[in-house]
């Protein structure tokens, strides 16, 4: 999972730190799924008597491993775990609608022939929520709530001027954390489809661990920082045929800060899954940010280095069991 460097230096991974944290981030992912799982067989067990709910979601895990011998191409033996998932709850009924999305992911890589064998390659946490009242038809006053962090404490790595291998402290719980809460307009012209509009949005942006503060943008004598400003979001989940799922959603925020308004945040994640055999699924999922708080450190062709907000992208391409609702 790819994180822009800073912060201070670690010599050991943090999985050797404490082994419990990858089987308690396991367990959280289960509840979690487990309370989305409840609330959609309570609804779908008397379709008739609760025909308001609706359930859907991507659930996977992905298995990839390399081993190689006398290869001359070079390379590290490798393997790669990945748990994935993309719930939505949606209720309609009357005027009233509501929708909560659980979108989180979990991984670990192994690659023994390298300084740091155990190193985790995906952490993400994306909840978010929002109850409307219908005042025209497919038009919604809404009320939204998000909320965006890690599982646990993650690491950057990066070769020094020597060509030895570093690991860098990049990120932890809460920090960053992102918190919205916003008020604002929703289209939804079918089920495919949302648009919101927001121009009183709210953010307190967090970071608990005081090495991290000037990466995220807060002050280093605060735990958090609060800015007004306007919103935009738009969703698309779509299911054109049987076993095809296509989910994606894109969030822009802007604070209303003398020098900063029109300075966009942006979270765009996207994910396509195809699922056969009943059991066995292949997902293509990518994610990009941009953050104008967020500082990354980069080399020109000069060599010199910066230190300013640069475009994050990630590309996930996996095969393993899935299932799809």
């Amino acid at each position: 999972m790819w994180f822009p460097n800073a912060g201070g230096k670690h010599s050991t991974s943090s999985i050797n730190k404490n082994p419990f944290k990858m089987k308690k981030v396991f367990v959280t992912f289960v509840i979690v799924a487990a309370m989305f799982c409840g609330f959609s067989q309570a609804d779908t067990a008397k379709p008739k008597k609760n025909p308001y709910w609706k359930f859907t979601g991507l659930v996977s895990f992905n298995v990839t491993e390399t081993m190689q011998w006398n290869w001359a191409a070079g390379g590290n033996n490798n393997g790669n775990g990945i748990l994935a998932t993309n719930l939505m709850l949606t209720y309609k009924k009357d005027y009233i609608s509501w929708e909560t999305n659980f979108d989180s992911d979990y991984g670990w890589m192994w690659a023994p022939s390298t300084k740091f064998p155990w190193r985790k390659s995906n952490d993400k946490i994306n909840f978010s929520t929002k109850f409307g009242w219908e005042f025209h038809k497919t038009w919604y006053l809404t009320v939204m709530a998000g909320f965006r962090s890690h599982y646990h404490k993650g690491y950057d790595y990066k070769l020094d001027d020597s060509n030895v291998e570093q690991e860098i402290y990049s990120y932890n719980w809460l920090s960053p954390s992102y918190s919205d809460l916003s008020v604002g307009i929703d289209w939804k012209p079918n089920d495919i489809f949302t648009v919101y509009l927001s121009p009183v949005a709210g953010r307190i942006t967090t970071a608990t661990d005081s090495l991290l503060r000037k990466k995220y943008g807060v002050p280093l004598d605060q735990t958090f920082k609060a800015e007004l400003g306007a919103t935009f979001k738009a969703g698309v989940n779509y299911s054109p045929v049987q076993g095809l799922k296509i989910l994606s959603t894109l969030m822009l925020f802007t604070p209303y800060e003398k020098k900063k308004f029109g300075n966009v945040d942006v979270d765009w994640d996207f994910a396509i899954s195809y699922q056969f055999w009943k059991v066995l699924n292949v997902t293509l999922s990518t994610s990009l940010k941009y953050y104008d708080g967020v500082k990354c450190e980069w080399k020109d062709k000069q060599g010199t280095i910066h230190n300013s907000p640069r475009v994050q992208f990630r590309e996930i391409v996996g095969l393993g069991i899935g299932y799809s609702f």
